[in-house]
């Protein structure tokens, strides 16, 4: 007799209405109890066994359980490391748990903070902490031999406090659940150095994190596709991952999302940015057939941002005019950054329509570009505007490293712009200086506990700090809820934010020296800045396979380059710079 078997659950009809999610899930145990509850009244058991190695399956046995017991007054609370920023949420295993009148079912409360601080947090109030965009602060409903999870944010931390008066719970085990998509680090960068090594891993896993159903700028508030954020992270991409399709799946989004004449996010100079990336996708990948898709676009744009020029080469853009948070209020800095943004996008922008065949539209972008380049605004004292006017070719670069961006090393600089800060200070041969600012101000988030790159930093912030992993002691200031300005005061404040990415890219181009030349990578350039480092090497992706590079220096001060190339790929050697 034959046996009907029940339809499949994945259906043609069900398959219509789903989408497919690439990321995967990990549950990732704590490595550290950080605080247990003091409260009269109140007691924790056995917290320490939350850090075993244990299955996700709850059973019938209590084996060794946290208990959270409350009295009729105080709350028992544990606040648990899991060693690194994550995205994802919390799982909690619950054998027993009994309430005041004496049934199953209890409510705790479960905060997750990117520092022990914030973990620590109440909403509002002076330290600012929040649920805007994601809730990382809420209650859970428990009964007995559950499984529960709750909450999609960024964290690194997690405090459960166990809400109700006589009332108790056993757990199990609390665990994060780590989402992600598990790519291959196909670059790679290794020096004589450890701290620069740290600050490459640093920002290529700040990305990753943020590379998740689109490229977010950040894992635990917006998680927005910001294209301005978005051009710092796609080098960082393009140097460790090679060319993800999350890269043209944003920015499709983002050009979608924004039908002209409106601008994406609501800001003009990130219309601008769409134009930059499309122009360093293009050279890496050579992907003619996705730049075709763009060409209404991007001819649409180019003609509306030259809408805005007046007859003297003055840009126009219009409210909100933005570069970086640090730059708010400096209209000097604002409009000499502008101008330069404008002369990069028509400048990258023509050479995108010459190479689409559309050539009268590119002709008129080379001539918007010759009456922009008439403006030759000052920064001012903004590094940030110095930067951007270096990369458009509207003043000498060496000339603005001096007076501005190499002044105070890296004071008054922001996470975001300091990637085209260190790309315009490379512009004017100051690698030294370049990787002395990196140790300098990435390396200090470092020191502070990170393990991710911040939405922004100021080094004057740190005298008097303490760091983000531990409570902060009496007399110390916190780093996270004492700190920021504009939209991340306190503890809003995003501690894993992909612009601020930019070192990877930069040491990957600068010091290991490869840049493509072609579209596509078939050409590319091998031009190391080792500065004071002995030795560098590591690996490049590009679309005909992986660029390994070893560069050593020898006894007579030169550099010895050793080179593994994928068929596909002509290399062109320029001679290393020796301080």
């Amino acid at each position: 007799m034959a046996v009907r078997l029940p339809a499949p659950v994945n259906t043609p009809e069900m398959a219509a209405r789903a989408e497919f999610d690439e990321r995967v899930r990990q549950y990732v145990r704590p490595c550290r109890v950080v605080w247990v509850s003091a409260a009269a009244g109140a007691a924790v058991e056995g917290a320490e066994s939350l850090l075993e190695a244990r299955t996700g399956q709850i059973s019938t046995r209590p084996d060794r359980p946290c208990v959270l017991r409350n009295g009729s007054s105080g709350k028992a609370g544990v606040l648990l490391d899991f060693g690194r920023e994550l995205h994802g949420g919390v799982q909690l295993l619950v054998w027993r748990c009994r309430n005041r009148e004496g049934r199953s079912g209890v409510r705790v409360r479960v905060r997750c903070g990117e520092s022990a601080m914030e973990a620590m947090s109440e909403l509002g109030g002076p330290g600012n902490a929040t649920n805007d965009h994601a809730v990382r602060d809420g209650m859970a409903e428990v009964g007995f031999f559950s499984v529960h999870e709750t909450g999609v944010t960024g964290f690194r931390f997690v405090r459960l406090d166990l809400e109700g008066p006589d009332s108790w719970v056993e757990l199990k085990s609390v665990r994060a659940i780590f989402t992600y998509r598990d790519l291959e680090y196909l670059g790679r960068f290794y020096s004589s150095e450890e701290r620069l090594n740290r600050i490459w891993r640093t920002g290529a896993y700040t990305v990753h994190l943020n590379m998740q159903t689109f490229l977010w700028d950040g894992i635990k508030r917006d998680k927005l596709v910001w294209v301005g954020d978005m051009h710092p992270e796609v080098a960082t991409i393009l140097a460790v991952f090679g060319a993800h399709p999350v890269v043209p799946r944003s920015l499709d989004f983002a050009r979608d999302d924004a039908p002209l004449p409106a601008w994406m996010n609501g800001i003009s100079s990130y219309s601008i940015w769409w134009v930059l990336i499309q122009h360093a996708w293009h050279l890496h990948t050579g992907d003619l057939a996705y730049l075709r898709a763009q060409h209404a676009y991007l001819r649409g744009l180019l003609r509306q941002l030259a809408g805005l020029v007046d007859s003297e080469g003055r840009e126009g853009l219009p409210e909100k005019r933005f570069l970086d948070w640090p730059s708010e209020g400096d209209d000097t800095a604002k409009h000499a950054g502008l101008q330069a943004l404008l002369v990069l996008a028509f400048e990258r922008g023509a050479a995108l329509l010459h190479t689409l065949g559309d050539d009268e539209s590119a002709t008129r972008a080379e001539q918007m570009l010759a009456l922009l380049r008439r403006q030759r605004p000052e920064p001012g004292s903004s590094k940030q505007a110095a930067a951007l006017l270096a990369l458009a070719g509207l003043h000498d670069a060496r000339r603005l490293n001096e007076s501005v961006m190499a002044v105070d090393g890296p004071r008054r600089m922001s996470t975001f712009y300091g990637y085209y800060v260190l790309q315009a200070r490379a512009l004017a041969g100051d690698f030294q200086g370049c990787l002395d600012c990196i140790r300098t101000y990435w390396g200090a988030m470092l020191d502070l506990g990170a393990t991710t790159f911040w939405e922004d930093f100021d080094l004057d912030w740190i005298p008097g700090a303490a760091g983000i992993a531990d409570l902060v002691p009496e007399g110390k200031k916190d780093i996270h809820g004492d700190c920021g300005n504009y939209c991340y005061r306190g503890f809003r404040h995003s501690l894993c934010h992909g612009w601020a990415s930019g070192p990877t890219a930069w040491l990957s181009e600068h010091v290991l020296g490869i840049r493509p030349l072609v579209p596509g990578c078939s050409e590319v350039v091998v031009e190391p800045h080792l500065g004071d480092l002995r030795w560098v090497e590591g690996a490049y992706p590009t679309p005909s396979g992986v660029i390994r590079v070893r560069h050593e220096r020898v006894g007579d001060g030169s550099v010895k380059t050793s080179l593994d190339v994928p068929g596909g790929v002509t290399v062109r050697r320029a001679p290393p710079r020796v301080p």
